[in-house]
């Protein structure tokens, strides 16, 4: 049987991963790997292993030891807290990369999915339905990381055969996990502050629109990458992916649907700076193309569904 790893599994996409994998290849076959000692309540059926990406002779000796198929490498410092902490989020960011990549060279590990983000574009890329292919000048340290990543992942594709694969996710919205520091964290924490307090203060502007995509798409999204034959992957860099396209005063009369007296507030800080630099909507052509994507939460449902399942008692 496959046998997979899960490097940063404690984050907002890692947990809902690693239980979306383990439903499929079985709980065993799913190891969750983290910088915290303890694993998160939600990952406690199944194998853990405390990791510290950083620690270049740990995780060989573990991969080569442990020799799982698919490796799924999502530690990373996300936008906002990146650019408090550049030097670190950088070295973060592209040493375990490396440490992944040259395993697979040595054909220790047969797979990889890495992500990258919106964030490699910048304010001189269209920013309307963002081409697959366009200028990429990114103003972020997060965004830096993740252009030089993607071009490291094409060069081991073409240079050494490393079968690498890698999704460029727009603002990722979930209710399993809280925000972890990126810019469209506000289409999250919004959620908690409906339901806790029926008022939110977003630290963007208003008609701020940025790419965004419910969870479950974007974990679906991931896993199908990952299953799609080699031949079908065309793209070694990363795929465009869209969902849904909204402001924060979209979002917030979307949730005036459902709690009629919620009131938003705008009060917007250095966050203002990255998402101007970042699109208003993404083409997604290739990957619909390539290995057949397709959202399926349009603003409404996503809506709802937070709505429903948020749990305002997480907040501190």
């Amino acid at each position: 049987m496959k046998k997979i790893l899960v490097i940063g599994a404690g984050g907002q996409i890692g947990t809902e991963l690693v239980l979306e994998l383990r439903k499929r290849h079985g709980v065993n076959q799913v190891i969750a790997a983290d910088v915290k000692e303890e694993c998160t309540d939600a990952l406690k059926d199944g194998p853990y292993v405390k990791m510290d990406v950083l620690d270049k002779a740990y995780v060989q000796e573990y991969i080569r030891t442990e020799k799982p198929d698919d490796v799924y490498l999502l530690a990373a410092l996300l936008s906002a807290t990146a650019e408090k902490h550049p030097e670190f989020a950088w070295k973060l960011n592209m040493e375990g990369l490396f440490t992944i990549l040259d395993l697979a060279k040595e054909g220790v590990i047969k797979k990889i999915f890495w992500p990258s983000s919106i964030a490699v574009f910048g304010p001189t890329t269209p920013r309307v339905e963002t081409p697959q292919y366009t200028i990429m000048e990114p103003t972020t340290v997060y965004g830096i990381s993740k252009l030089a990543g993607e071009r490291w992942c094409e060069y081991y594709f073409n240079k050494f055969g490393v079968d690498v694969r890698s999704i460029r996710y727009p603002g990722l919205i979930s209710y399993t996990s809280l925000p972890g520091g990126g810019t469209t964290d506000y289409a999250v924490d919004i959620f908690y502050h409906a339901k806790k307090t029926g008022e939110y203060t977003s630290f963007l502007n208003k008609d701020s629109a940025l790419p965004m995509m419910y969870m479950e798409d974007a974990i679906r999204a991931t896993i199908e990458l990952m299953d799609a034959p080699k031949e079908s992957v065309k793209i070694r860099s990363s795929y465009n992916l869209a969902g849904i396209s909204f402001t924060p005063e979209q979002l917030a009369l979307a949730i005036q649907e459902n709690l009629p007296t919620f009131k938003m507030m705008y009060q917007p800080d250095f966050r203002q700076a990255i998402a101007d630099s970042w699109p208003d909507s993404i083409d997604d052509t290739a990957a619909k193309q390539d290995w057949g994507w397709k959202e399926k939460y349009d603003l409404k449902a996503m809506v709802e569904t937070m709505l429903k399942n948020v749990d305002p008692s997480k907040l501190n």
